[in-house]
């Protein structure tokens, strides 16, 4: 498939997660579909061409763990857990975002739904958790040689990259070097109130790179750029920060880049308006064959090298 082809596939499925985000916050009046919408085509980049998982096998030990660390932006990960083909994220749960008794929850919780990695939620959470996670996969590649080798993503807002803790995890990455932790900062320059520049006016690649990050910038709407920075920090040998510059709420064209769209349903008058400007023409909820045909060959992928990552292990004698 060409690099045209490949990015033309990804917007589609970026579209869809953008779709059943707007689509699930809508039914249950309720949530935030600005960064799923605004950060769906970096995650489809970053899934389609980087992330090993296998949704059949949720707890495989070698899978590489993605953690939404703005969790608002749960739908994000719903949607694509469904679009994976998690036994557990049937499109039900997706029409039940944020009811009593639903897996999806307005914040992702640990233990509610397979694949979830850590509850986020509690800004910062998910940052300093991944650098934990980081640390381990080193710990284990060490005792265990050959047979463990995954890296840790993350998706992190302004949120997450102001609270205290985060400080402290990302200077510990540094100093370690863990060059298999890349964060995905969704720089849209907005918060819940207005823009960043109400509340903080701190240049963040300075402070990563001040504590021994790699760091680089993309714009997170054009898939080559993404793909080229991720590719980046998969090379250099220190923990990677890329600033995907982001619009909050992308495709939404009358609320795109604002606050409103941060945190409330869009409304079925900019629902239609965004169906219309994305070229989306499909109901509520429903998603065409080729995009799941797409998605679920990420899975396909993941459960080829997990299939050869049991062979290894029933192989060596460290088992």
């Amino acid at each position: 498939m060409t690099t045209q082809m490949t990015a033309a596939t990804e917007r589609q499925m970026a579209n869809a997660v953008r779709a059943l985000a707007m689509d699930a916050v809508q039914l249950a009046n309720s949530g935030h579909p600005g960064m799923p919408m605004g950060m769906a085509d970096v995650a489809a980049v970053l899934f389609n061409r980087f992330v090993k998982l296998d949704p059949a096998d949720p707890k495989w030990p070698d899978r590489d763990r993605f953690v939404l660390s703005a969790g608002h932006g749960s739908m994000l990960l719903y949607a694509m857990h469904h679009l994976l083909g998690y036994a557990d994220m049937p499109m039900e749960q997706l029409r039940a975002f944020r009811q009593l008794g639903a897996r999806t929850a307005g914040h992702p919780e640990y233990g509610h739904a397979a694949g979830i990695e850590v509850t986020t939620g509690p800004l910062g959470q998910g940052i300093a958790t991944s650098v934990g996670m980081a640390i381990a996969e080193r710990m284990a590649a060490a005792r265990f040689p050959g047979l463990v080798d995954h890296r840790t993503w993350v998706i992190a807002g302004d949120g997450c990259l102001m609270e205290g803790i985060s400080h402290e995890a990302i200077d510990m990455a540094g100093h370690l070097g863990l060059g298999k932790l890349t964060v995905l900062w969704d720089d849209n320059h907005i918060t819940i109130d207005g823009d960043t520049a109400l509340s903080t006016s701190t240049d963040q690649m300075a402070r990563f790179a001040a504590s021994g990050w790699h760091v680089l910038s993309c714009d997170a709407h054009t898939p080559t750029e993404v793909a080229d920075a991720i590719a980046a920090a998969i090379a250099d040998p220190r923990p990677s920060l890329i600033a995907c510059r982001s619009v909050i709420g992308f495709g939404a064209p009358n609320k795109q880049g604002g606050h409103d769209v941060h945190g409330a349903p869009l409304g079925e008058a900019e629902i239609a308006a965004a169906r219309a400007h994305l070229g989306w023409p499909h109901a509520p909820f429903e998603i065409p064959e080729a995009v799941y045909v797409a998605w679920h060959r990420v899975a396909a992928r993941g459960a080829a090298a997990r299939a050869e990552w049991s062979k290894a292990v029933a192989a060596s004698p460290a088992r």
